[in-house]
């Protein structure tokens, strides 16, 4: 209720909230709605399938219209079952459409198909609201009027306009803010959402990184592809490119068994480590390391020249 009574006092009724009340349990899922909706500054309530019991469609339908008969405000379905494992079906929700306070659906089924065939069930007074911010345009084009984004948190302004552009039949331009913030969309769920949109968040100077479990923070190389697509649509800056090592190079030989034999390393490799690597088995009295050399044409030429040498050879580092 906390993050409520913030977003209240924040928004000061320059846009409708929505307050979240959702549970496995309807009872527990009715109190929720009940306390939201006495909230001053409450416009709706956004309430999404029972989570892990997995309720029948018949289920689904009780459920919903238990919460929308205890309230007195508009009541948004939140269709998600990726995560709550439950669908809610298209004639499920045409039924859902005759409560009177139940206004619309939050669509992130990912099934274009699916949200097709809830567009043209549903009456034209009931709102189809996008759930994922990369199929905004093609709900749009079905028949859908908005978008509950993740994408906005980041670029609000631009998706607000995206999305009327697109409203006002004006594709040209939603589709060029579409084409340029689509990697970011993308982005947002590399890592499992809110991960990374808090990640970019961060990388703004928005919000301290600090999560709860059983969230944690990005794996390192994802947060790594995650800062260049936001630096690529110019959200944060760029990183300054790393000054590259100077590359010494290194000849090993040893003459452990058979002919003298020597290969050819970079200095950071593995193997070389910068001179001072030997590999198991050979020891100071069979084996010795030939360098730094500083370039590479001087550690072949150098090579070449080493007397008594039969095999000659370069390592993969190469």
């Amino acid at each position: 209720m906390q993050v409520v009574g913030v977003t209240v006092e924040v928004v000061a009724g320059r846009v409708p909230i929505l307050g979240g009340a959702t549970s496995n349990s309807t009872q527990e899922a009715v109190n929720k709605a009940r306390e939201l909706a006495a909230l001053p500054g409450i416009n709706g309530i956004l309430t999404a399938s029972p989570y892990y019991n997995k309720p029948t469609q018949e289920g689904q339908y009780r459920h919903f219209r238990a919460i929308a008969e205890a309230v007195d405000k508009p009541i948004i379905l939140y269709n998600v079952p990726g995560r709550t494992g439950a669908n809610i079906e298209p004639a499920t929700l045409v039924r859902l459409a005759e409560v009177p306070n139940i206004a619309g659906v939050k669509e992130a089924s990912g099934n274009i198909t699916q949200m097709a065939e809830v567009c043209n069930a549903v009456p034209e007074t009931f709102a189809v609201l996008s759930g994922d911010d990369a199929v905004t345009l093609p709900l749009i084009a079905l028949g859908g009027v908005g978008i509950i984004s993740v994408a906005s948190n980041e670029i609000p302004r631009e998706m607000a306009e995206m999305t009327r552009a697109a409203l006002n039949n004006d594709w040209e331009t939603a589709r060029r803010i579409h084409r340029k913030y689509l990697p970011l969309m993308l982005g947002n769920f590399i890592e499992s959402n809110p991960l990374p949109v808090k990640a970019v968040l961060c990388m703004m100077g928005r919000i301290e990184e600090i999560y709860r479990l059983p969230m944690l923070p990005m794996r390192r190389d994802m947060r790594s592809k995650l800062q260049k697509i936001a630096a690529d649509v110019g959200l944060v800056s760029k990183p300054a490119t790393p000054v590259a090592e100077a590359a010494d190079f290194y000849v090993y030989e040893n003459w452990l068994a058979g002919p003298h034999k020597i290969v050819l390393h970079r200095s950071a490799c593995s193997q070389c480590n910068h001179g001072k690597g030997r590999p198991s088995g050979h020891d100071a009295n069979h084996a010795r390391w030939h360098g730094p050399y500083p370039t590479l044409t001087e550690a072949r030429e150098a090579s070449q020249h080493m007397a008594g040498v039969l095999i000659r050879s370069e390592c993969k580092c190469i």
